[in-house]
């Protein structure tokens, strides 16, 4: 076994995982739309492509080799599927029957043996699925508009330009056509596209996280790659092309791995606002009680007016007034640090090692006062702490039991 077949094996298995692990992501998304059906039909053509020609290439399996020509030839039907779900109507029925009539004779034929006239084969092939995906752009190219609404023209935009970007990785993939090529790059081209489209799914700031993340998993890769190469005794730039492939290729992968069980993890840990919002309490006591429970709260006590007697209720009085949430980190609180009521407010909050101090009301004054992690401390958090503030006024305005 070659190092170029092990490097095409190892490409192509991180590339049938990482679209599995997509296709788990888009489901959990969105299981009920047909969009998503559409999608997970094409990705899942696609990543039984991948899984049985790397199984092949690994064993030597001849006939495993041969029926990798179906799920090959069946790629351009994925892509009309999508297509269609895409615009919401029907593709004209003359290219429909190409393609299925393609998927199965290309498909077919490339199982029965066909496959082993390498170039004509490969050129047919190579044409369809090039075709395929051309007349699907035409489709989206021509599309009106004006019946798409803005999100669903983006993701269009989307779509096309990641359509764009796989083309080169897919010719890559016939070696028929160009042999001299160190390692096949369909699989990476198919983790940049499922990649771009796991983050297009995402809010607007957490796209730009994610595209900044997959910047950076993609330049530090490639880097790891280039330095390993180093490590084989007889270096030269098709090595350096596989290991920039491998090393690309399983960072890609891991990311979609992680980013998919952390989300996993994060959507089963019921939030503290979600808590809030299921709680069957009804008053302001009952609601902090139940927030105590809650991880982000637990550290939290709660200081009435007669609790503060040492530290001049009278004088914080005026200081609270004019917020909601106090954070140690923001002091002194747009006020001068020599202030009197913000000394009493700060040594407040270091006798009970607090980072945030929640006003619920400032007459009588009613506190929360409660240390969050460094883990813990981001702007979900802050936000989260702030509506809880808000609710727990809102209950008490809203003719809870006094307290």
């Amino acid at each position: 076994m070659t190092s170029a077949t092990i490097a095409d094996a190892i490409v192509n298995l991180c590339g049938a995982t990482g679209i599995a692990v997509a296709m788990f992501a888009l489901y959990r998304r969105d299981a009920r739309s047909p969009l998503t059906g559409r999608l997970l039909v094409a990705l899942g053509i696609v990543a039984l492509l991948f899984l049985v020609r790397a199984t092949a290439w690994l064993t030597g399996n001849l006939l495993l080799d041969d029926l990798s020509a179906i799920p090959a030839a069946a790629i351009p039907f994925g892509a009309l599927i999508v297509t269609e779900g895409l615009l919401r109507r029907h593709a004209p029925r003359a290219l429909k029957l190409a393609v299925i009539s393609g998927a199965i004779v290309l498909g077919l034929g490339g199982a029965l043996g066909l496959g082993h006239f390498a170039t004509p084969y490969a050129i047919a092939l190579a044409v369809f699925q090039i075709g395929g995906f051309a007349a699907c752009a035409v489709l989206l190219a021509t599309r009106d508009r004006h019946a798409l609404m803005a999100s669903e023209n983006r993701s269009i935009d989307r779509m096309t330009v990641g359509a764009l970007i796989v083309l080169p990785f897919i010719v890559t993939d016939f070696q028929a056509l160009m042999p001299d090529m160190p390692v096949r790059l369909g699989a990476l081209g198919a983790l940049l596209v499922v990649t771009a489209v796991v983050i297009a799914g995402s809010s607007s700031g957490a796209r730009w996280h994610g595209v900044l993340l997959t910047v950076l998993r993609l330049a530090s890769s490639a880097l790891l790659g280039i330095a390993a190469a180093f490590v084989a005794p007889d270096v030269d730039a098709a090595q350096m092309v596989r290991f920039c492939a491998i090393a690309v290729s399983g960072v890609l992968t891991i990311g979609l791995m992680t980013d998919t069980l952390r989300a996993y993890l994060e959507s089963r840990e019921q939030g503290v606002l979600s808590s809030l919002a299921i709680s069957p309490a009804a008053t302001r006591d009952q609601l902090i009680a139940e927030l105590m429970c809650h991880p982000l709260f637990e550290s939290a006590r709660r200081l009435r007016e007669v609790d503060l007697a040492v530290y001049d209720p009278a004088l914080l009085r005026n200081r609270l007034a004019t917020h909601r949430v106090l954070r140690r980190s923001d002091a002194p609180w747009g006020h001068l640090p020599t202030d009197p009521a913000v000394e009493r407010m700060v040594s407040l909050m270091a006798a009970n090692s607090a980072t945030h101090v929640v006003i619920l009301s400032d007459d009588p004054i009613d506190l929360l006062v409660l240390a969050v992690p460094v883990i813990s401390a981001d702007p979900a958090t802050e936000t989260a702490i702030a509506l809880v503030q808000r609710i727990l006024v809102m209950t008490d305005g809203a003719g809870a039991e006094p307290v």
